[in-house]
């Protein structure tokens, strides 16, 4: 597989960032990710190596995801801040450490029953106040992120608590957008 294979020949050990030549850091350059991604993906793309042995086609196959797989994972904050944990061996758990803070208990709380409200009443303004509160969440969330892995103390336990609190974050987003949609349409919701 000549000058691809070197390029493809070193993925197998490197971590995503290092496959993509980025630096190890949570506040990534999308345009920068985006164009290693291309680059690194033209060159051990399976199509080129169609007229190679089985072999070789297999490890473009197996190239070609793995290089896809670090695009995805680093592409998306809350995937890209969980890898990070998971490279300085903190490990998120979110299925087993459910542990939050009080304040974000009762806060998810109060969220939820003003989604029940929301609900209830097909109250578009609730809605909207509710999806700001929650989209700034998200956005204090994300700088947070940054300051706990790429500070000048990184704090990886820490970091890995607020991506658990960013996963509901997450989850309870989507929620708001199915219900936008949900009254948009006329829906009765789901009981």
């Amino acid at each position: 597989m000549s000058a691809s294979a070197d390029v493809a020949g070193g993925a197998a050990a490197r971590n995503h960032f290092s496959l993509l030549g980025l630096p190890v850091r949570f506040a990534i350059d999308q345009q920068a990710l985006e164009d290693a991604w291309r680059a690194v993906q033209a060159a051990v793309h399976p199509d080129r190596h169609t007229g190679g042995t089985d072999t070789q086609r297999r490890l473009a196959l197996q190239y070609s995801t793995r290089i896809n797989e670090a695009h995805d994972t680093l592409r998306d904050p809350l995937r890209r801040a969980a890898y990070l944990c998971e490279l300085h061996g903190v490990q998120v758990d979110a299925e087993s450490n459910t542990a939050m803070p009080s304040d974000f208990l009762s806060q998810q709380m109060e969220w939820r029953e003003t989604l029940d409200d929301v609900r209830a009443t097909a109250d578009v303004q609730g809605l909207a106040h509710l999806e700001l509160e929650v989209g700034t969440a998200l956005d204090e969330s994300r700088l947070l992120l940054g300051h706990l892995i790429d500070g000048v103390a990184s704090d990886f336990p820490r970091a890995a608590q607020e991506v658990r609190r960013m996963m509901f974050l997450v989850k309870f987003n989507a929620q708001l957008q199915q219900e936008r949609v949900r009254i948009a349409n006329g829906v009765a919701a789901d009981r």
